[in-house]
């Protein structure tokens, strides 16, 4: 099944396969390889479902292995790590039949009535999505590049697919993990010596992402325009790490994003596509 036919409702519908153990779909992709912000949001999904949906997940942390294929489900293995009255600890491991392809940790917590203070505010003078071209894909993902230069991409994304009901938000933090991967790369691409059309780049480079984190500051409605501004901090040993801050469309900071590629120019003919991560930088 290809990703333009399926709903994100569907995708993070997983099928319970024992205890805390879950399976999800794998659909077919334009560049072959998964989407690792898919396999992403289907390991929170997972975690979610073995935690009060009263606490809302705060942080997630994780490492993407191997690539994953769209020729078999994804089975998710969470283990409860720690059960808190303030906080839950998960990890998730989500596999294949060639063994682990991601590693999660994501930590939930309760809401408390506390301070909310914000220092971020998105960047000024920046044009708005609307007559920006897509280059989304599928019927999943709208995405409009508002701005680049060397070490820093700004990019409007939303979801354009239906989630379904989900009145504590635990479906919308799986959107905005699904789509924050779309992002972080083209930053580092951004700050490479060799620069070439986006068309070319998978001639020139292999890529792939090696680690995703998201912090989760607000609630946020992933189907309204969100704005990720996202700078690289540079490029050592192939690896580019890069750091993105994600506005709402009222310039509300709602999450933070940071995420390690690999960036390694090709030499011979003979090399692959990128073994990590899922996609194609």
């Amino acid at each position: 099944m290809f990703i333009s036919d399926l709903t994100a409702a569907e995708l993070f519908d997983l099928e319970p396969h024992g205890p805390d153990t879950y399976v999800g779909l794998a659909p077919v992709y334009p560049w072959g390889r998964l989407f690792g912000g898919q396999v992403v949001a289907q390991a929170l999904r997972a975690a979610q479902l073995t935690v009060d949906p009263a606490a809302r997940c705060h942080s997630l942390h994780s490492y993407f292995i191997r690539g994953g294929t769209s020729s078999e489900p994804v089975r998710f293995e969470v283990d409860r790590i720690r059960n808190g009255r303030s906080f839950t600890t998960r990890r998730v491991v989500a596999r294949q039949s060639n063994g682990a392809i991601l590693n999660m940790s994501t930590s939930f917590q309760t809401d408390e009535d506390a301070a909310d203070v914000t220092t971020m505010s998105p960047p000024a003078d920046l044009p708005g999505p609307d007559g920006l071209p897509d280059f989304g894909w599928g019927n999943m993902l709208d995405r409009r590049l508002a701005r680049s230069e060397p070490g820093r991409v700004q990019t409007w994304m939303r979801l354009t697919s239906d989630l379904g009901p989900d009145p504590h938000g635990q479906l919308a933090a799986c959107a905005l993990a699904f789509i924050s991967d779309s992002v972080p790369t083209g930053a580092a691409r951004s700050a490479h010596p060799v620069q070439v059309p986006r068309s070319e780049t998978h001639k020139v480079f292999m890529g792939a992402s090696l680690d995703h984190s998201i912090y989760f500051q607000r609630p946020v409605d992933p189907g309204t325009w969100l704005l990720a501004d996202v700078v690289s901090h540079g490029l050592v040993g192939a690896r580019g790490l890069t750091v993105g801050t994600i506005f709402d469309s009222d310039g509300v900071h709602v999450a933070s994003v940071t995420q390690e590629v690999l960036l390694r120019e090709r030499r011979k003919a003979s090399d692959g596509e990128g073994a990590l991560g899922g996609k194609t930088v």
